[in-house]
């Protein structure tokens, strides 16, 4: 658990040093005015891949999980598509993605629990209709 913690420490520190969890910031990217955003996430993307490639390779589990490392391959299907166009359009009205919210109100952004509030029923409303549609999917295939 202290590994988790500290890579949360850097993640959130490298959030607010690079201004990344300022709303204002994610907006003027997403208006093509700032393109900062775009170099911090190429930054990361690099460091992770190579994290990924060397991590499995020095331990045998994931430190969260205690699973195994392995592929996990997700089909790209219409729930992608439907999915991500709705995660953008809450990007653009909040200004702000899941984690940089809270390294926002950590920096002192209060009004960001405003956000992160939607982002929890949100998720919650879509995980219940979810479940309410797999109900009604396995009851219709006990009916036939």
């Amino acid at each position: 658990m202290p590994l988790i913690f500290v890579g949360g420490l850097i993640f959130g520190f490298g959030l607010g040093f690079s201004h990344m969890a300022r709303p204002e910031v994610v907006l003027n990217f997403l208006q093509f005015e700032d393109f900062g955003l775009l170099f911090v996430m190429g930054g990361a993307a690099v460091v992770t891949g190579i994290a990924f490639a060397l991590v499995p390779r020095l331990r045998d589990r994931a430190p969260l999980t205690g699973d195994t490392y392995g592929r996990r391959l997700k089909s790209f299907d219409r729930n992608v598509l439907i999915g991500g166009a709705i995660f953008g359009v809450g990007w653009g009205l909040s200004g702000i993605c899941p984690g940089a919210a809270y390294a926002s109100l950590g920096v002192g952004n209060v009004t960001i629990l405003w956000a992160l509030a939607g982002m929890f029923v949100g998720a919650y409303v879509q995980g219940y209709w979810r479940s309410q549609r797999a109900a009604s999917e396995t009851a219709a295939a006990r009916a036939d």
